[in-house]
């Protein structure tokens, strides 16, 4: 079993971490800081709580003022980086609200190593008008971290963060960035460009699809970032948005051969399926093949949630498709026992259903 996220601060990293410091502070009293950090609670904490312990024990240790504690972290970042190092943008989220100018230099200096982009949002809150001044700068800035952070920091609803409410019920502050980077060259902007207009889909699909209207065909870039923003869209087969990547009624198309694999499926085990779609006339044409599963929930209600199997242009008269879904337990879905339903979804439009149950 692969190692837990939170197991990369192992005395080896904080001592490292320690080290970098005590270079550009020799005053740091290292030791003091790594028993500080391996308290009598550290092996409870998950991996966010351990990332902001690890920040309270540097300012703990440091013990200086803001300034010039983060002066010494910025100088000592450049040696960490990924989702560990998140602890240096955290100490700004934390201490430095009140420098704001000193805060922003940095905020845009450690998203280089790891990301800023948890730490923005409660600058946004404070002052909405000013910090998206600051990231609509950020949006033309020659670092593509810095790009992306102007995006994925004002996502509306950006997993795992602080919400922004102001964003979820008026977006328009978020456009002019989105403008600004939907022809990046980075990959990496690209898809925190599609996500973010995704996550405005979900709160005002029209506001998103008078944005994809403006800016179709515009450039191959910004193509692929409306076929990812609009995956909500699709997946609720809105209207305009089917209409708009050419998916019609699917009216003379049909799905024969529906058969699960087992009537039940255990907990931790997979369920598979099969069938088979038809055209009624000629050939199978632009077709959006999904499934949907109606999980049964603990309150006794479903839930459903839609997966993508293939999307295209078919030439045949009829396509078989096969798929294998698991049911092991994830922090994103848990799974419960009890009756649950698999549709099968041809452009939105439900074809063929069959029930199972599955077992505790």
């Amino acid at each position: 079993m692969a190692e837990p996220l939170k197991a990369v601060y192992n005395p080896a990293y904080l001592m490292r971490l320690a080290q970098a410091i005590s270079e550009q502070y020799p005053a740091f009293a290292a030791e003091r800081f790594i028993e500080q950090v391996f308290d009598d609670q550290w092996e409870v904490r998950e991996l966010k709580a351990r990332t902001q312990h690890i920040r309270h024990c540097l300012h703990q240790t440091l013990a200086l003022p803001y300034t010039d504690a983060i002066e010494i972290l910025n100088a000592s970042a450049p040696g960490f980086g990924g989702y560990e190092a998140m602890f240096f943008p955290d100490y700004v989220e934390a201490y430095g609200l009140e420098h704001w100018d000193v805060s922003m230099n940095a905020l845009q200096w450690l998203t280089r190593f790891s990301s800023s982009e948890f730490a923005v949002r409660p600058f946004i809150l404070r002052d909405q008008e000013r910090m998206m001044v600051q990231m609509r700068a950020w949006s033309e800035d020659d670092n593509y971290h810095v790009r992306r952070l102007a995006s994925e920091g004002c996502r509306p609803r950006l997993p795992w963060a602080q919400s922004l409410p102001l964003f979820k019920r008026d977006p328009s502050a978020i456009f002019p960035i989105l403008d600004n980077l939907c022809r990046d060259e980075q990959d990496y902007v690209r898809r925190s460009v599609a996500n973010n207009l995704n996550d405005i889909a979900k709160d005002h699909p029209a506001r998103t699809l008078d944005w994809v209207q403006r800016n179709w065909q515009r450039h191959p870039h910004t193509q692929w970032i409306i076929k990812h923003g609009c995956r909500t869209l699709l997946k609720q087969a809105h209207p305009q948005a089917m209409t708009l990547f050419g998916y019609h009624p699917a009216d003379e198309i049909e799905v024969t051969e529906l058969k699960l694999s087992v009537p039940e499926v255990q907990i931790g085990a997979e369920l598979g399926f099969r069938f088979q779609v038809r055209a009624g006339k000629s050939t199978l044409g632009r077709l959006r093949i999904e499934y949907a599963i109606d999980y049964l929930k603990a309150n006794g209600r479903h839930s459903r949630k839609v997966f993508k199997i293939s999307e295209g242009d078919f030439d045949d008269v009829a396509k078989g498709f096969e798929r294998q879904q698991s049911f092991r337990q994830m922090t994103t879905r848990k799974h419960y026992p009890g009756e649950h339903r698999l549709t099968v979804l041809i452009n939105g439009e439900e074809k063929a259903a069959v029930s199972f149950e599955v077992l505790a």
